[in-house]
Order: structure tokens, then sequence, then C-alpha cells
């Protein structure tokens, strides 16, 4: 059954999931032995096939892990322990949000609590930060494997768009 409860981002392909179980996936199943919900089926249309799944883990709230884009790639996250800030930036110069022209910024929370998936298409700059104490692990789905000797991957500073790292009282 698909996933339909699926929100576009202001970057373009850029969308944000809610996860759960069928038939709405609003919500994750409950009961007396824990909770469940499904992340990714092959037959979601909002990327190609999953090739590879790996796990990240930031000890501290300190640790920025950005900005990278990738030319082929499409990534998607979900925090499966603790908080995290995602940043993303559109750097496709043919997309009616590129940054140097529409300086459009994507920020989005992503909790364990509220299981979401965040898809970033290629070319999008991201990064994210663990904003709670005791950090946070991030579940990764790729549509390509990764290749350790020539990687899919344009690394820059994290700090190129500005202090996106710090929250703010609002």
């Amino acid at each position: 059954m698909e996933n339909t409860n699926i929100k576009n981002l202001k970057i373009e392909g850029v969308k944000l999931v809610q996860l759960g179980t069928p038939p709405t996936f609003q919500y994750p199943f409950v009961d007396d032995r824990g909770i469940l919900y499904e992340v990714w089926h092959a037959s979601d249309k909002y990327v190609p096939e999953v090739k590879q799944v790996y796990v990240v883990n930031s000890f501290s709230p300190e640790s920025v892990r950005a900005f990278h884009k990738h030319a082929n790639l499409f990534d998607l996250f979900i925090i499966i322990r603790g908080t995290a800030k995602f940043v993303l930036v559109d750097d496709r110069e043919d997309s009616p949000t590129y940054y140097k022209q529409m300086e459009v910024m994507d920020v989005v929370v992503l909790t364990a609590e509220n299981p979401r998936l965040l898809v970033v298409p290629p070319g999008v700059f991201h990064g994210w930060k663990p904003v709670v104490p005791e950090g946070a692990t991030l579940l990764s789905l790729a549509t390509e494997e990764y290749i350790h000797d020539n990687p899919d991957e344009v690394r820059i500073d994290p700090y190129t768009f500005g202090d996106v790292w710090t929250v703010k009282g609002r």
C-alpha cells in the first residue's frame, strides 16, 4: 500500500513523508509490545530504488555533519533516536528554487517521537546536527551505493550559508 501522506517543502523535489502504518500512515502502531512504523516500500513513487542503507550516530549536539550534495544520489533520512535539525539549500542552476537566485532554504527538525522521512534529491546541499544533549541517530537510505574510491559528493564548509545551526529564540 502506497503512502500518500507526503508534503512538498520549499525546495523543488524535497519531500517530507509522515511515517506510520497502513492504511493512513499517519501514526505508528503502538501497543504493549512497543512501536512499529514502515519506512519505505519498493512501490513508493517519490524516489528510485534504494541501493544502500546505513546508520550515523552523533554523540554530541555540537557535531555538525554538513554540507554536501550528490550528482546522482537521492538521500532519505529518518531520525531513530533523539532529535536533529536539517538544513537544505538548492544548488541546481536549472531549478526554480536555485539558492543563488531565490535564497530559498529548507530547515526541518526530525525526531524519533514523530517518525518522518526526509527525501533529498541530487544537487541539494544538505546537512544535519543533533539538537538534544544525548545526540541523535540517523537511518539513511540511498539510491546509489557509496563508492569509497570515487564518492558521488561535493563537500563545502558547514557555515557557507551563515550560522544556520544555532537554535535561536523566537
